[in-house]
């Protein structure tokens, strides 16, 4: 199955040649090299093929030694760019290596990110055996001596960068393929409303489709309006797969011996803490007047009055709870606004790498505030929650 790029972070002080070392993996002028300190400034994403590795998204950081108020705030960013990639490169020259290199380490420790130390430069100056003793003190990581000058460098970079990227972040574990057996018919009911796209089908449904054609399934595609159409041939299927959406009006026409999903509840198992979910999801029933509930899209689209995230779960849960309650919405991976949330509720992350769902989400596990997703939400406010993941327990 097709995944997203892994993303790969570089990090380090000004001018110790991050651009550079972009230009160096990808063999052309990807970024702007230049000598002077904050030539870049917010993160910013490459989307790259690295020869020996694939496609890749680089994310090139400002200097984590910037100065001034504007500097905190290039700072700032940079950290926060280490919980969304999925492995980091920590660079270094001059053989360099104190505070602002440990806070960074610390920070890819926090979050679990592999990564490796490269010592940029080298010639102008190798790095000190000194040097290697003081990082080895602090870190495990693999150290590498080269210089972004040298085109021959950059294999034993490459293979370095394979042997610490995720393998989770190179191919995802399949959607359906452990649920079903060759030959199975698959059901996918995918309603068309205000927010379907034009003209083609949403990402999830997209990739559940291509997922039910490599593990050799029949697969058969209605709108919730023909699913009636369907069953009146008969035909029993061994799965099916609804819009979280539709889940009310699905459940009362899909037989009950029949495994119900949703598309949203598939890629909370497969990008998410799948455990957290499960147990964060029945805080349903135990808001508050007055709680507020933040809500986590994982991407940014044009929003209407059908909106799931921003309209229908909010209204849906109101009804449902009978309680007065407050939402906060965040788009993207932009910064989370501060709060006292009762509940958190993130979308299926179909847009997102594991890595950035997982760290999306942990600041509020650790803190005990119950998760759970838009299909998981539905399926307990529709009654059926139980049904709907019984076949994953």
């Amino acid at each position: 199955m097709t995944n997203f790029r892994p993303h790969i972070g570089i990090f380090g002080r000004q001018n110790t040649g991050k651009s550079s070392l972009i230009n160096l993996l990808t063999g052309q002028d990807t970024a702007i090299v230049s000598d002077v300190p904050g030539t870049t400034t917010d993160p910013v994403k490459k989307s790259v093929e690295i020869f020996g590795i694939g496609p890749v998204i680089l994310v090139d950081t400002a200097g984590i030694d910037d100065a001034g108020e504007l500097g905190k705030k290039r700072i700032n960013k940079s950290l926060d760019a280490i919980k969304k990639v999925d492995c980091a490169v920590l660079l270094i020259a001059g053989n360099q290596f104190g505070q602002y290199e440990l806070d960074l380490i610390r920070h890819f420790e926090k979050f679990s990110i592999p990564y490796l130390i490269l010592h940029n430069k080298s010639d102008i100056s190798k790095i000190a055996a000194l040097t290697k003793t003081v990082i080895k003190h602090h870190s495990n990581a693999a150290v590498i001596d080269f210089s972004a000058k040298d085109p021959g460098d950059s294999e034993m970079i490459i293979d370095a960068l394979r042997k610490i990227i995720p393998r989770e972040s190179q191919q995802l574990k399949t959607l359906i393929g452990d649920l079903v057996q060759p030959k199975d018919l698959v059901l996918l009911i995918t309603p068309i409303d205000r927010e379907a796209p034009e003209g083609r089908l949403i990402l999830p449904q997209n990739q559940t489709i291509r997922d039910a054609l490599d593990n050799d399934c029949v697969t058969v595609v209605v709108k919730d309006t023909e699913l009636d159409d369907f069953l009146k041939l008969g035909i029993q299927p061994a799965l099916a797969v609804t819009d979280s959406q539709a889940f009310g009006y699905v459940a009362t026409r899909i037989p009950d011996d029949v495994p119900l999903t949703s598309f949203s509840i598939l890629f909370s198992r497969m990008k998410g803490n799948f455990h957290d979910f499960l147990q964060g999801t029945p805080h349903l029933s135990k808001l508050k007047d007055g709680d507020t509930i933040l809500v986590l899209e994982s991407c940014t689209h044009q929003t209407s009055c059908d909106d799931i995230g921003r309209v229908k779960i909010p209204d849906l849960l109101r009804k449902f709870t009978g309680k007065s309650l407050s939402f906060n919405v965040v788009s993207g991976l932009s910064e989370i606004i501060p709060g006292n949330y009762a509940l958190v509720i993130q979308c299926g992350g179909c847009m997102v790498t594991r890595k950035q769902l997982m760290n999306r989400i942990k600041p509020f596990t650790e803190k005990s505030i119950p998760v759970t997703n838009y299909g998981m939400a539905l399926a307990y406010m529709n009654g059926i929650f139980e049904r709907a993941t019984r076949m994953f327990l």
